[in-house]
């Protein structure tokens, strides 16, 4: 039989190969920029820029809504980062061939543009995204099952990393079995072969490596039972956790409404709108009789000839007395309470902290993932406004022995009854 050796004098027979096959399988190493800050105070000042523009999106070592940040800098150069993260869609438009592969892998979902992120904020961010929260992952696993028991339930699931490192680690045991394995009998083997055996023994001993019963036999099955078992199981269990989470979903609306040309270019408040937003559970969706306030006047656009189309439809509704049959995007299951005054009014939370950069959307999608554990990562790090609020005096009074500030959590935020009751 023909076979090559390998440094430590191991046959690379077949299930070797096979089993470095599925040991390499899926891991990936990238190689930051060396430009690439690695600075704590980089790193740090980065971690504020992507928590506040790109965690709902982005993750750094797995794919969330859009792909896993890690390594970009490794794959393309820090100027092309830059661009993309500024003005991804004018990337797309200079027709680059990997933002363009990019754009259709995710389902053309359109990426907000940051032009207000300055150079600095820019190499802040890309030295977090490679060199931030690399953390051991044992301790990641025992963090995320204490803060799961805290909360009741999380947001995201169980991470695809642990489950990814589990197999990993599963194939690296069998492997290093395999490699003593291999020693033992290659030194067996050295050693049988100097003695005087009989015609029956020497034939045992040099006996020729049979593909077929390799297949056959039970550790090639069992091994690769065990592997197509794991990735099944897997690939279920990230399945259900993602039941229910619509982040991305941008339904085709009865009229192409801009929110980038009402709110982004025109500044109209969305209050004006969506009216019930200060005073009430639900923003409510505009009747045609709000937008007849501007469109009895403008009946195109940029000062177009003739009536838009989309505008002649508003018209249509009015003459017809029917509503526009808006398609929700956001929903929250019924067991779940949520008072939109409360969060706008009382807290002075701004539209964007939820629905993203709803100035910049053509078309409106669901920006956040709106799951409890979303939720709850809000609540555990607002802080409370409470200078001019009477409300909050004896609170803040209550709170006043302890070093940090308070945040929604601390009045109230994590209870069960204040969403599901």
């Amino acid at each position: 039989m023909l076979s090559k050796r390998s440094l430590v004098g191991v046959p690379l027979k077949f299930h070797t190969l096979a089993l470095l096959f599925f040991l390499f399988l899926g891991g990936q190493v990238f190689a930051a920029d060396p430009a690439v800050s690695d600075s704590e105070e980089a790193i740090s000042a980065g971690k504020s820029v992507f928590n506040a523009n790109c965690k709902t999106c982005h993750k750094l070592d797995q794919k969330a809504v859009g792909p896993a940040l890690r390594g970009i800098t490794d794959r393309r150069s820090i100027e092309w980062a830059k661009s993309f993260i500024k003005n991804s869609q004018a990337v797309i438009a200079s027709g680059d061939e990997y933002a363009n592969n990019l754009y259709a892998e995710y389902n053309n979902l359109m990426m907000p543009s940051h032009e207000f992120l300055s150079d600095a904020d820019l190499d802040n961010l890309l030295a977090y995204i490679e060199y931030g929260d690399k953390v051991d992952p044992a301790a990641e696993a025992a963090a995320a099952a204490a803060a799961g028991s805290e909360a009741g339930a999380g947001g995201g699931g169980i991470p695809t990393q642990y489950l990814t490192i589990i197999i990993v680690v599963l194939v690296i045991v069998l492997f290093l079995i395999l490699v003593v394995l291999g020693l033992i009998i290659s030194i067996l083997t050295k050693y049988v072969n100097k003695q005087d055996l009989d015609e029956t023994d020497k034939e045992f001993v040099s006996q020729k490596f049979e593909f077929g019963k390799v297949l056959k036999s039970d550790a090639f099955i069992i091994i690769v039972t065990a592997l197509v078992v794991a990735l099944v199981a897997k690939t279920a269990i990230d399945g259900l956790y993602t039941v229910g989470v619509q982040q991305g979903y941008a339904p085709t609306q009865p009229i192409a409404y801009s929110h980038a040309l009402h709110a982004g270019t025109l500044e109209i408040e969305c209050q004006y709108c969506h009216t019930g937003v200060e005073i009430g559970k639900s923003a409510n969706i505009p009747s045609a009789n709000i937008c007849m306030n501007c469109h009895m006047h403008v009946q195109n656009v940029q000062g177009q000839d003739g009536i838009s189309p989309e505008i002649q439809k508003i018209y249509d509704a009015i003459d017809n007395n029917q509503p526009i049959e808006w398609v929700r995007i956001h929903n929250l299951p019924d067991l779940a309470y949520f008072n939109h005054s409360q969060h706008v009014k009382v807290g002075g939370i701004e539209c964007q902290t939820c629905h993203g950069p709803i100035q910049e959307m053509e078309v409106v999608y669901q920006y956040s993932s709106l799951t409890m554990g979303w939720c709850i990562d809000c609540h555990r790090q607002t802080e409370i406004n409470a200078q001019g609020n009477e409300y909050y005096d004896k609170l803040v009074q209550l709170h006043s022995d302890s070093k940090d500030a308070l945040k929604v959590k601390d009045i109230g935020g994590l209870e069960c009854a204040k969403c599901h009751y």
